[in-house]
């Protein structure tokens, strides 16, 4: 007979599809306001929200732990609805149900609304926009058919879960209800009547054919939420107007892919941190890269790494104004001491993003730690310097002048990268193991002073222009004595002949001419032999010292990095066909987490990730664009 301690030493890796109370990443909704967000579960519970902001404490977290807390408005007794879409062109969430005894439709927003005064509970450092958040989710039911039992469920906890709420009722009629905990207090509303059950309150009502009901929890500063089913109902069809005059102003082409496009520029708006400008790498912390392992971290910050794919998405959507706004959230972040930018800061543009563990967390499907803060916030990453130019680069070439705030971060991050690019560091992955000299590190810093001396020579500065290319030139060369191997494929670090998927830039910021074999050679062995399924790893953990165990699954990001790659050296059938296969694999309502389980089929990481919706509007663009030649 085992004991239980053989049992404990001789356990396996757990299976992305293995049975868990949680649901699938993919199966959850994504809602915003563009301050905060929330993860809506198949069945109508509302398993993930933060607030006021994206980075706050959790009030609802049951996507990390099942007693931290969640909020659902959905037929009793019924876990499995029958259709989930979102109203088309907005990020307002439409859930039909069938019943034993009637159909329901249940409507879910975060809601958005006419501006009419200063915003006190997020406050803006850019100018607020006509329409902006009210601070409040509403939900709506409508009876289709029947008679259906609706149950409202509504248990906050806390802190991430640590302090569950504390009741009390408003008024006479059981309409509304405050709960507090951890300093904080949110407002619940409805017209059906409320029962106090120590930290949660929950309601039940029969509907019949054309009736309705609502709720509506507010966190704004007087608390004050709808009164009566019909204004629920009109606020959420504002939001819906919000979403499809904001999706107005993008430019969406006439083709195949304008579905996942247009999907994406609405989850990378979603994204955005509206009161100053950020935009969050996800909305969620510690949804595990390995299923029940330690590959989980906090992504609800702004990588400046992230500036140039998020510029370049907008300015093709041509969304100049949010391109904008990213752009004076990069000029305001404070620099570190030797001048450089933090690979990340909050988004409040705060620069101490100290990591903790929440051990009383379970984790999702068992994986922890939890992580609050990201340990990563103070690596040394040479990719940050071009990252950040090729923004620039890219934003005045659009606006067809230099702001004179952004010229100093040209003149310290080209200056910084000059000092630092011969230097090891930890990689674009954020590996926790030794420092190494990253392909992808020294490619980044060529992109950093290529696009210095071009701003430079925009500018007319004759002495800084001859001065930084110089430096380029250097770069380049010594990337191409020291980072190709005997195959002339790039390496993933110089001491090492491992691939590894960040060498893709070098198509993507044109570091070497779409026709040279070195580049052709890199993008074929990446696709041939970084692959699962398809579908492309960063690097193969077992050739790799990421300071880590466990594996982990392909990188959605990467996979859409391969088709950019293929497109940009001729191969525009083979990137069509990855594509195709790509996009299959998007969640039912069109989201991408970080990576995805070619064995399982299911996704894995934070969740929605910006990152994968940005490449995904890159490698769109590199198949549409010679697409649109060709037609001509």
């Amino acid at each position: 007979m085992m004991t239980a301690v053989e049992v404990a030493t001789d356990r396996r890796p757990q299976s992305a599809a293995a049975p868990s109370p949680f649901p699938p990443i993919a199966e959850y909704a994504f809602l915003s306001n563009c301050h905060t967000g929330a993860l809506i579960a198949p069945d109508g519970a509302v398993d993930w929200l933060c607030v006021p902001s994206f980075d706050s404490a959790s009030i609802f977290a049951s996507l990390l732990d099942r007693e931290a807390g969640f909020f659902r408005f959905a037929p009793f007794g019924n876990n499995h609805p029958t259709a989930v879409r979102y109203v088309p062109g907005t990020n307002v969430l439409e859930t039909t149900w069938k019943t034993p005894n009637g159909w329901v439709t249940v409507r879910d927003a975060l809601t958005m609304g006419p501006r009419g005064r200063e915003d006190v509970v997020t406050p803006h450092t850019r100018p607020p926009a006509d329409d902006d958040a009210e601070h409040m989710l509403v939900r709506t039911v409508e009876c289709l058919d029947g008679n259906v039992e609706v149950e409202l469920v509504c248990e906050p906890a806390f802190d991430y879960g640590r302090t569950p709420a504390e009741w009390a009722l408003r008024g006479d009629d059981r309409h509304s209800a405050d709960a507090t905990g951890a300093g904080q207090k949110v407002r619940l509303d409805t017209d059906l009547h409320l029962g106090i059950e120590e930290s949660r309150v929950r309601a039940r009502h029969v509907l019949s054919a054309g009736d309705r009901a609502y709720c509506a929890l507010s966190w704004d500063e007087d608390l004050k939420g709808p009164q009566t089913a019909e204004e629920a109902a009109a606020r959420i069809a504002a939001t819906a107007r919000f979403w499809r005059a904001w999706l107005g102003r993008a430019r969406i082409p006439d083709h195949r892919f304008r579905d996942p496009i247009q999907r994406s520029a609405l989850v990378i708006k979603g994204l955005t941190y509206m009161p100053t400008g950020a935009t969050i790498a996800a909305l969620t912390t510690s949804l595990p890269e390995t299923p029940g392992g330690e590959r989980n971290w906090d992504y609800r910050y702004t990588w400046i790494r992230d500036t140039t794919f998020t510029l370049q998405a907008l300015h093709m959507l041509n969304l100049d104004w949010e391109a904008d706004e990213f752009m004076q959230f990069v000029a305001d972040v404070e620099a570190t001491e030797d001048g450089s930018l933090q690979i990340m800061y909050g988004i409040d543009g705060r620069r101490d993003l100290t990591e903790s563990t929440r051990d009383e967390l379970t984790g999702y499907a068992g994986a922890r730690p939890v992580r609050i803060g990201n340990g990563a916030f103070d690596q040394r990453q040479n990719d940050v310097y071009g990252g950040a130019l090729d923004s620039i680069l890219l934003h005045t070439r659009r606006s067809e002048r230099l702001p004179r705030r952004l010229w100093p971060i040209v003149q310290s991050q080209a200056d910084c990268a000059t000092l630092v690019w011969r230097e090891p560091d930890q990689g674009i992955w954020e590996a926790r193991g030794a420092p190494q000299h990253y392909v992808s590190s020294k490619l980044m810093c060529w992109v950093a002073l290529d696009r210095a001396s071009k701003l430079a020579e925009m500018r007319g500065d004759g002495e800084a222009q001859p001065k930084w290319a110089a430096v380029a030139d250097e770069i380049k060369e010594d990337i191409l004595e020291h980072g190709v191997d005997e195959r002339g494929v790039l390496r993933q670090h110089y001491e090492s002949d491992a691939l590894d998927a960040s060498t893709l830039l070098a198509a993507i910021f044109n570091f070497l001419p779409r026709g040279d074999e070195r580049l052709k050679a890199t993008v074929l062995a990446i696709a041939d032999e970084l692959t699962e399924d398809g579908f492309v790893l960063r690097y193969k953990t077992d050739e790799t010292d990421d300071g880590l165990s466990g594996k982990e699954g392909t990188f959605l990001i990467c996979s859409f990095w391969l088709v950019s790659g293929l497109a940009t050296i001729g191969e525009l059938q083979r990137a069509r066909d990855l594509m195709e296969r790509v996009l299959r694999v998007a969640s039912p309502l069109g989201l991408y987490a970080e990576e995805f389980d070619a064995e399982t089929g299911r996704h894995l990481g934070n969740f929605p990730q910006a990152f994968s919706h940005l490449a995904l509007l890159e490698a769109a663009a590199r198949i549409i664009i010679p697409e649109r030649l060709a037609e001509q």
